[in-house]
């Protein structure tokens, strides 16, 4: 405290050149960090005197060590990556080589690529439509899984994407523009609530199909709320399928 006694005035300040201001800046703030260090010091002794817990004692967390990957000692053995299996039919292509003249052919060696495909298809069917001698008009059906101006690959992702990729509707609306289809968030929210017979119905032969089949299954119940109500979520499947309800 005796050390801010010495601080010149304000009106003598003007005539310190800069290094001069920068040194009295500098003792100015380690007389600061000694105050607050003497004031918190102080504190945790009255707190001490009337029977109150003190500062707690925080660690660190380790964060800033864990990001970094463990260094492998000369023990231990890297281990690979191990055989990539794809989980679609390969398609082989063979690339053809330049060779000199002369060259003995050696078979080929594999070189493994996998990639994703994401187009966009819009088909406008022309029904044709017919009014009959008694005046009933007949309309050409739509094919088989057409259920609204959306295809089932389309309900399929957007179902997908918003469940089992967590995404949300705005998000999912503006990937699906991205991609080029015309759709609004009302629209998507449609595809999240309406016209789920099929999938239902689909889900149910799934189930059907793999406890006719199945040598073993598995199942697991957990708490859910559905439809404002206590609740629960039923797992039944193996290896081979996965059938999910909420009761």
């Amino acid at each position: 405290m005796d050390s801010l006694h010495d601080v010149p005035s304000p009106s003598s300040l003007s005539g310190l050149s800069r290094t001069e201001l920068e040194a009295l800046l500098i003792e100015l703030f380690g007389e600061i960090a000694a105050l607050k260090q003497t004031n918190g010091e102080l504190r945790e002794e009255v707190a001490r005197l009337k029977g109150l817990k003190g500062r707690p004692d925080i660690k660190p967390s380790g964060m800033d060590k864990g990001t970094e990957p463990s260094k492998p000692t000369t023990r231990e053995k890297r281990r690979g990556r191990g055989k990539v299996t794809p989980r679609v039919n390969v398609e082989e292509r063979v690339l053809k080589a330049t060779i000199p003249q002369g060259s003995v052919f050696k078979g080929h060696e594999p070189f493994l690529v996998q990639d994703l495909t994401i187009s966009v298809s819009a088909t406008c069917y022309q029904r044709e439509r017919w009014v009959t001698p008694d005046g009933r008009t007949i309309l050409a059906p739509l094919p088989e899984g057409i259920n609204g101006h959306f295809g089932p690959e389309l309900r399929r992702f957007v179902l997908m994407h918003y469940h089992q990729g967590q995404s949300t509707l705005p998000r999912l609306v503006t990937l699906l523009r991205s991609f080029g289809v015309s759709i609004s968030k009302r629209q998507a929210q449609r595809l999240l609530t309406e016209k789920h017979d099929d999938f239902l119905a689909e889900a149910r032969d799934v189930l059907r199909a793999g406890l006719e089949t199945a040598a073993f299954v598995s199942v697991d119940d957990t708490g859910a709320r559905h439809a404002g109500k206590n609740g629960f979520c039923t797992q039944i499947g193996n290896d081979w399928f996965t059938w999910v309800g909420t009761r």
